[in-house]
C-alpha cells in the first residue's frame, strides 16, 4: 500500500471512529444507550466510510481538484447533498425494518422525519469530510508550487551564475596570454615563470567553480598572481598598494570578482595612462558590511568604465547572491583617482 493511500485510510478510521465515539458518549450522557443505539451508530459509521470514499474515488477521477477555486466549492456542495441524500435512502429503511429508530412512546418515528433527521446528519458530517479533505489537498497543492518556484529560482540563479562565471574566466585568461605571449622573446626566464603564475591562476579559478563565494584571502592570491603577470608588461608603470584588514580575509566574497574589478583598473585605468598609475586593493568593516574596493590612476571618461562586462557582471552577481543587501558603485573620487566599491553585509 502506498503511503499515501495508508495515510488516508487511517484518517477515514479514526475520523469516523472518533465520531462514533462521541456519539456513544452522547447517548451514555443523556441514558439513551441501548443496543439498538450501538447497532445504529456502527451502521452509519460504516456507510459512511463506503460513501466517502466513493466521494474521493468521484474526485480523484474526475480531476475535480485541477479545476478552478470556485468549480470545486460548487462540486463540493453538490456532492456533499447528493452523498447525503443517498445515506439516508439506505439508513431510513434499514432503521425502521430493524426498529433502531424508536420515539419516547416507543412507536416507529414517521418516515420523512427520520430521513430529515438522517440526511441533516449525513450533511453535516459529509460537509466537514469534504471540507478537511480538500482544504488539506488546497494546502499540500499550495505547498509544491511554491516548491517548484524556489526550486525554478535557484535553479535559475545557478545557471546565471554559471554563465557568469563562464565569461569571467576566458575573458580573465585571454588578457593573460597576451601578457605572457608579449615577453617569451625578450625575457623567457619570466616568461617561464609567468606560465607558472598563470597556471596558479587556473587552478583557484577551477577550485571556485565549487562555490558561490570563496574566502578573500583564497581571491587575494589570483589577484597576486594576475598583477604579478601584468607587473611584466607595466614594469615600473605599474605600482600596486594593499590595505587590507586581517579580519577581512576569511570574509566571503564571489569568486573572481575582485580579479575583475582590478582586471578593469588597469584595462581602464592604468593601460591608458602614459606615466602609468597606482592600482590600490582596499578591504575593511565598515557599518557592519565588508568594504572591498579597487582605486586606480584614471578618469571614467564619461561611464566607458562601466560599460564593459566586468562591472555588469558583478552588478549582477551581487544581486543574485546577496539581493538588495549589497550593493557596487563606481566613481571618480578626484581628478586623478577612478574607486570600484562593493558593500557586502559582514
Amino acid at each position: 500500500m502506498k503511503p499515501s493511500n495508508a495515510r488516508y485510510w487511517t484518517f477515514q478510521f479514526v475520523g469516523w471512529g472518533v465520531y462514533a465515539l462521541i456519539s456513544i458518549f452522547f447517548a451514555i450522557l443523556f441514558d439513551q444507550l441501548s443496543r439498538e443505539t450501538i447497532f445504529r451508530v456502527l451502521f452509519f459509521v460504516e456507510i459512511g466510510i463506503i460513501f466517502s470514499h466513493l466521494m474521493r474515488m468521484i474526485i480523484r477521477r474526475s480531476s475535480i481538484l485541477l479545476r478552478s477555486l470556485q468549480q470545486q466549492v460548487i462540486i463540493f456542495i453538490i456532492l456533499t447533498i447528493t452523498f447525503a441524500i443517498l445515506m439516508a435512502m439506505i439508513q431510513t429503511p434499514f432503521e425502521q425494518v430493524c426498529d433502531l429508530w424508536l420515539t419516547i412512546r416507543n412507536k416507529k418515528a414517521a418516515f420523512h422525519k427520520l430521513f430529515f433527521y438522517n440526511f441533516s446528519t449525513g450533511v453535516s458530517l459529509l460537509f466537514i469530510w469534504n471540507l478537511i479533505y480538500f482544504m488539506y489537498h488546497y494546502i499540500m497543492k499550495s505547498r509544491k508550487q511554491q516548491m517548484d518556484t524556489l526550486q525554478l529560482e535557484a535553479m535559475v540563479k545557478e545557471l546565471e551564475l554559471k554563465t557568469i562565471k563562464a565569461h569571467i574566466n576566458p575573458h580573465f585568461i585571454f588578457n593573460a596570454l597576451n601578457s605572457i605571449r608579449a615577453l617569451i622573446d625578450e625575457n623567457p626566464e619570466r616568461a617561464r615563470r609567468a606560465v607558472t603564475e598563470l597556471s596558479n591562476i587556473l587552478r583557484s579559478s577551477l577550485k571556485t567553480e565549487k562555490g558561490e563565494t570563496v574566502s578573500l584571502n583564497e581571491e587575494l592570491k589570483i589577484v597576486k598572481d594576475y598583477l604579478a603577470l601584468e607587473n611584466m608588461r607595466f614594469e615600473d608603470r605599474l605600482k600596486v598598494v594593499y590595505d587590507v584588514e586581517d579580519r577581512t580575509l576569511e570574509k566571503q566574497v564571489p569568486p573572481m570578482m575582485l580579479q575583475t574589478l582590478v582586471e578593469n583598473a588597469i584595462k581602464h585605468g592604468i593601460s591608458k595612462q602614459v606615466q602609468g598609475g597606482m592600482v590600490k586593493i582596499i578591504s575593511g568593516i565598515k557599518d557592519n558590511y565588508h568594504l572591498l574596493a579597487v582605486q586606480n590612476t584614471g578618469h571614467l571618461n564619461g561611464g566607458a568604465n562601466r560599460a564593459g562586462f566586468g562591472f555588469s557582471s558583478t552588478q549582477d552577481r551581487l544581486q543574485l547572491l546577496f539581493g538588495n543587501k549589497a550593493s557596487f558603485e563606481i566613481r571618480q573620487l578626484n581628478e586623478q583617482l577612478v574607486e570600484a566599491k562593493v558593500m557586502i553585509p559582514a
